[in-house]
């Protein structure tokens, strides 16, 4: 068996161009889709575990919140789109740090947004594309595919199984998970593709980079993945390629719900944060000024991370 599969990766090898070879292993994934939901499981009690660094929002007292954004990420699984809708956990956690601008989802489908990125962005439209990438990034498998290639596929699946050791090995990796750019691109489109059945403005995440655009000290995480320009770019010219016909962005809505967000009361910084490095995050992102939200009269100096999602 081993001599077969040896020599069909020679003849894959052997048969491909560079272009369709680096395509080949940008996709490979020798971890199974069943053990997804699994591995994801274990890596939310793990992060559920560090309060510290993650402090979870509490759903009692802010159901309203919540609700708000399940609500967008349910209207986006059933729009009948999302690859493993129907499979994958896609539950939502909210991140209580106002001075992080973040959002990624695990393998299966569990999906964190931070309270910084909803009081940094201005309408639905623009939270439902970046809550797109995210889940494109689960529905795509992208951090299972580059995991399967740094870690191995036995320790995932040791870690799929309960093995403490390997749990913490994995979640530490995915939280310092660099995708590629090609993955990025991919995730970029999809979300596009996931909200074009919808009444959403289908290129909402473009609204993500052109807020970006204007910040007088963009991230650092901005140098490598594509530029932001050439996102917007790309994400405005796959909604016109599959004529979405969707307007709305629900700015006053969302005004509504960042109005709140912005009342949570604080939790106190940890010294230091690992976030994960996707569109939008991981190794432990540089940090540069953000802008205070725009309906609050703090004029204190925010930090800004790579926002995963979306972007």
């Amino acid at each position: 068996m081993k001599f077969l599969l040896r020599s069909a990766l020679l003849v894959f090898i052997l048969t491909s161009s560079c272009k369709t070879l680096k395509e080949g292993w940008d996709n490979l994934n020798l971890f199974p889709v069943s053990q997804d939901v699994e591995l994801g499981k274990k890596v939310y009690l793990e992060i559920s575990s560090n309060q510290a660094e993650y402090p979870e929002l509490p759903r009692k007292g802010n159901e309203l919140v919540y609700n708000y954004v399940e609500s967008i990420v349910q209207k986006i699984l059933k729009a009948g789109k999302v690859e493993y809708a129907n499979d994958f956990e896609w539950k939502v956690t909210l991140i209580n740090d106002l001075n992080t601008l973040n959002a990624f989802a695990t393998p299966g489908g569990y999906i964190y947004i931070y309270t910084g990125l909803i009081s940094f962005l201005d309408s639905e439209d623009q939270l439902a594309g970046v809550i797109g990438h995210e889940i494109a990034h689960a529905a795509k498998r992208h951090s299972t595919k580059q995991l399967s290639k740094s870690l191995g596929v036995q320790i995932l699946a040791d870690a799929a199984l309960g093995k403490q050791e390997m749990i913490k090995q994995v979640a530490t990796a995915l939280l310092s998970l660099s995708f590629s750019r090609a993955h990025e691109t991919q995730a970029d489109s999809m979300s596009v593709v996931y909200l074009c059945p919808t009444n959403y403005n289908a290129a909402g995440a473009s609204g993500f980079f052109k807020k970006m655009e204007n910040q007088p000290a963009p991230p650092s995480w901005l140098s490598t993945h594509p530029n932001p320009k050439n996102r917007i770019e790309n994400i405005d010219s796959k909604n016109k390629q599959l004529a979405c016909t969707g307007k709305e962005t629900y700015a006053k809505e969302y005004a509504k719900i960042k109005e709140l967000v912005v009342k949570i009361a604080p939790v106190k910084p940890t010294e230091s944060k690992t976030l994960p490095k996707d569109s939008t995050s991981q190794k432990p992102p540089a940090k540069t000024q953000t802008p205070t939200p725009a309906n609050t009269q703090d004029k204190r100096q925010k930090k800004l991370e790579k926002p995963g999602g979306g972007k």
